[in-house]
């Protein structure tokens, strides 16, 4: 009989969509500071966004994890009004 297909370290249901839902809040956060007019900003702003995201990559708690999906949804939402205020 075969053994399971799973790697060991597979993620439950839950664990993926909160990860699909951190992936996709990372990528919006990206085309975001893509509009940013000023190249160093933009350098700046996409250097911070990656340290954040790679500094939290090796959470575990669930309590931790949400809360860091609603503190980056707020940055990002922040960072679109302003960008929608400065054109």
């Amino acid at each position: 009989m075969a053994g399971t297909r799973l790697p060991i370290a597979a993620l439950s249901l839950k664990q993926f969509l909160q990860r699909q839902k951190v992936l996709g809040i990372y990528r919006n956060m990206l085309r975001t500071i893509r509009q940013v007019p000023d190249p160093a900003d933009q350098k700046y702003l996409r250097d911070w966004a990656r340290d954040e995201f790679k500094r939290n990559k090796s959470a575990t708690d669930p309590d931790a994890i949400r809360m860091m999906i609603t503190q980056a949804n707020n940055h990002l939402e922040e960072l679109q009004r302003s960008l929608a205020l400065a054109r």
